[in-house]
């Protein structure tokens, strides 16, 4: 887990993603882009390729030139059109820069900068990363994927030596790597090796739409899940799921209302008094059919339990006394488990590579102090869909 940066490859790839998107919407709009799920359809076979592009920097940063000598080329020309006395010389400038950047183009990689793409490749879901996506997820994970992929995603579910070739592990940034939109196209198409053969069945005859994107929202938190039982942190950004809360009486709120403030969420079983803490917003999650606590703020419906239990890797009925820090901008970064003494330093699991201190500044006293000190100083940066997050 990365902190933020002034590191140009990450500004770079954001910029890249929304001219696509930006493309596909201009498309849609005069008509040349048809439907798909009720969102616009890439019309393209291929699509800029920034999973490569985040890896080799060389080659974002040739395409970062050729693109930056393109325009300043097309300066010269523009304003030829403008200013007709001077239009010949303008072109004549605006030639030799596209000559020049032509020249620089990176020829011999420009292969390198595409990747296949399908009608679902930028669309985003529709329930997005929600508890309740979450749980009916499981349900369909049980019905569809553990006999291949096994009740952890690692890929030894029991039919798992009999596919043509063996099931991905989904919990080692495989998922993280993909772009939703082209995760779900696979479910619903299926996947094929590079001979065409079938490697993994259709399943759009068994998913609906919605069911296969509640699918991918819970190997999202299974993946977090598995990351943090095995490596002790979160290797990729996790975010806070999205659910109902209710504060003092009050109408109930989308969780997402309170983005651009601290949020701590505890599990809470048996009604036990909750402390308030100045520092967060607190809600408590309250264990299915057991009495709910006493905290200004309650998350609705029972599927926040589960979704939680799911994102800590944990059973259930093991969650109980667990706590969870979102920062402002809704990333889970802190999980406290039930038994200690109180907040560590290790229960940081979104962080940095580089452990120790925020630089700068006196360390605050207090172990919960210095958590929000590093969460503040190495702020999750931006993730571009499809990409590994960037160191």
């Amino acid at each position: 887990m990365s902190p933020g940066s002034s590191d140009w490859l990450p500004a770079w790839l954001a910029l890249l993603e929304q001219a696509q998107q930006a493309l596909l919407a201009a498309l849609h709009a005069l008509g040349l882009a048809t439907e798909l799920n009720g969102q616009p359809a890439w019309p393209f076979a291929q699509r800029l390729a920034l999973e490569v592009l985040a890896i080799d920097r060389g080659l974002a940063r040739s395409l970062l030139l050729a693109v930056l000598v393109l325009a300043l080329a097309l300066l010269p020309a523009l304003a030829g059109l403008l200013w007709r006395r001077t239009r010949r010389p303008l072109w004549a400038g605006a030639l030799l820069g596209l000559g020049a950047g032509l020249a620089l183009w990176p020829w011999g990689q420009a292969s390198l900068l595409w990747a296949p793409a399908v009608p679902s490749s930028f669309q985003h879901s529709p329930s997005g990363f929600s508890a309740a996506a979450i749980v009916q997820g499981a349900q369909r994970y049980q019905q569809l994927c553990v006999a291949c992929h096994g009740a952890s995603g690692s890929g030894d579910g029991p039919l798992a030596a009999q596919q043509p070739l063996w099931p991905p592990n989904l919990n080692r940034g495989l998922l993280a790597r993909r772009r939703e939109g082209e995760l779900w196209w696979q479910l619903q198409h299926g996947a094929q090796d590079a001979q065409g053969r079938p490697t993994m069945p259709s399943f759009a005859s068994s998913l609906s739409s919605s069911d296969a994107w509640q699918l991918l929202a819970y190997l999202q938190a299974q993946a977090a899940g598995q990351s943090l039982r095995e490596e002790g942190r979160w290797l990729q950004p996790v975010a806070l799921p999205e659910l109902a809360v209710r504060c003092e009486g009050g109408p109930t709120r989308p969780l997402r209302s309170w983005t651009g403030q601290r949020l701590r969420l505890v599990a809470v079983a048996g009604g036990a008094l909750l402390r308030e803490d100045p520092r967060f917003i607190t809600i408590a999650v309250s264990a299915p059919g057991q009495p709910a606590s006493a905290a200004q703020c309650q998350a609705q419906g029972p599927e926040a339990w589960a979704a939680l239990a799911r994102i800590a890797g944990v059973a259930p009925t093991e969650l109980a006394g667990t706590q969870f820090i979102a920062d402002r901008q809704g990333w889970l970064r802190a999980r406290n488990p039930p038994g200690t003494a109180g907040w560590r330093a290790e229960d940081l699991v979104c962080r940095a590579e580089a452990n120790g201190a925020p630089s700068g500044g006196r360390t605050p006293a207090d172990a919960l102090d210095q958590l929000i000190a590093r969460m503040d100083a190495e702020p999750v940066r931006a993730v571009v869909p499809g990409t590994p997050h960037l160191p």
